[in-house]
């Protein structure tokens, strides 16, 4: 009786027995979607707005990746468990939502501009739809221009080259389909030669662990396995997540000066 009794009461929680349900007059929603013929020319020019708007939608992680931060940040994270030897701690998913959110962080003057000139104006009514592009696709211009700086003109001078396009006299002057790959391949040469330096003191403490392990004639135990703590008490010690995440931050122009 007991067990009936249960059954009863779950199948009233989810309104199949209507007599004990006390949920039963909750309205379901009906969702539907008219697809009809265009009657004019605005209705064509709404309907190609809105496949370019679930168009610019679906390429948000794209964008996210090639237009901010992120590439280097996860790259630089990804070295640091390598270099400390740690294989799924801290998980992925801790690492990749740190990086979102420090990206977010370096990005939001970037992205509280983009809100001031382009969108709020688009919002009101004031710009249109051309003009609403070019203003919201200048800051983030700005930001890998600056990013790139003399540094990254060999990246660029490669991706003019290899669009035979004419030389340009300066940044402004670069399309941005040639600015955002050499963006790109400047954040990734700027993360690798990050890891270069992390990779370089727990590389000595396994070097200095297995020449031990070796004169103490024992060969069979992995060096890795007593590097491992070392390793992390020396990065505990110099407090290193938040030391990389300071020196992130503040080499895209945060804390300077």
């Amino acid at each position: 009786m007991k067990s009936i009794s249960k059954l009863i009461v779950i199948l009233a929680l989810l309104g199949l027995v209507p007599e004990i349900s006390f949920a039963q007059n909750i309205p379901i929603p009906k969702i539907d979607f008219n697809i009809t013929e265009a009657k004019g020319p605005q209705e064509v020019a709404l309907s190609l707005q809105i496949l370019a708007l679930l168009t610019i939608l679906s390429m948000a992680p794209a964008l996210m990746l090639m237009l901010t931060s992120f590439t280097k940040i996860i790259i630089v994270f990804d070295f640091i468990k390598r270099a400390l030897s740690l294989q799924n701690m801290p998980p992925s998913q801790v690492m990749v939502s740190l990086a979102l959110f420090v990206t977010f962080f370096i990005m939001a003057p970037t992205f509280n501009e983009i809100n001031e000139k382009a969108l709020q104006p688009y919002l009101d009514g004031k710009i249109q739809t051309t003009r609403f592009l070019k203003d919201a696709s200048t800051p983030l211009r700005n930001f890998m221009i600056r990013q790139l700086g003399k540094d990254g003109m060999k990246e660029v001078a490669l991706f003019v080259k290899l669009s035979k396009s004419e030389r340009p006299k300066n940044f402004d002057d670069v399309a941005l389909h040639v600015l955002i790959p050499a963006f790109m391949l400047s954040e990734i040469k700027k993360a690798f030669i990050i890891g270069v330096y992390l990779f370089i003191p727990f590389l000595i403490i396994d070097m200095v662990v297995a020449s031990t392990l070796m004169s103490m004639g024992m060969i069979m135990l992995p060096p890795v396995m007593i590097s491992l703590p070392f390793k992390i008490i020396l990065f505990v010690m110099v407090d290193g997540w938040s030391l990389l995440t300071y020196e992130l931050v503040r080499s895209y122009g945060f804390g300077s000066g």
